[in-house]
């Protein structure tokens, strides 16, 4: 017994479309999260009473600013898409719907790249 609808399986998708795919995306990371959160925290404990100085160097030191670069990817990639799975479900006017996913995309850019736009600046000594 398949739950798709006949053009479902003729593309070879479920009745939402893309469902799995976005489910598996937001679970994916979900868990990349997790490592990169603990290692943002070890180093924001590790910084605690340094000056200015010290916190900039240390954040635009190679390797933190690559845990960094990919904890924003990550988190705000997990952010874009949980708050589309919570549009589509609970924003009920069409127009309004759309209007909520555009803002939200755009949301998501303007974190993420102001984000990496802050770490590549201390990193390269800006």
């Amino acid at each position: 017994m398949s739950f798709k609808t006949p053009l479902g399986s003729v593309r070879g998708l479920g009745s939402a479309k893309s469902g799995s795919e976005h489910f598996w995306r937001q679970r994916l990371t979900s868990v990349a999260n997790v490592p990169l959160v603990i290692l943002f925290v070890i180093i924001v404990i590790s910084s605690l009473g340094k000056g200015y100085g010290e916190v900039a160097s240390l954040i635009g030191s190679p390797l933190v600013a690559i845990i960094f670069l990919a904890l924003i990817i990550s988190a705000v990639y997990h952010m874009y898409l949980g708050m589309q799975v919570i549009i589509e479900d609970y924003v009920h006017g069409e127009g309004v719907k759309i209007a909520a996913i555009i803002v939200n995309t755009f949301f998501s850019a303007v974190i993420g790249i102001a984000a990496v736009f802050a770490i590549l600046k201390l990193s390269f000594g800006g």
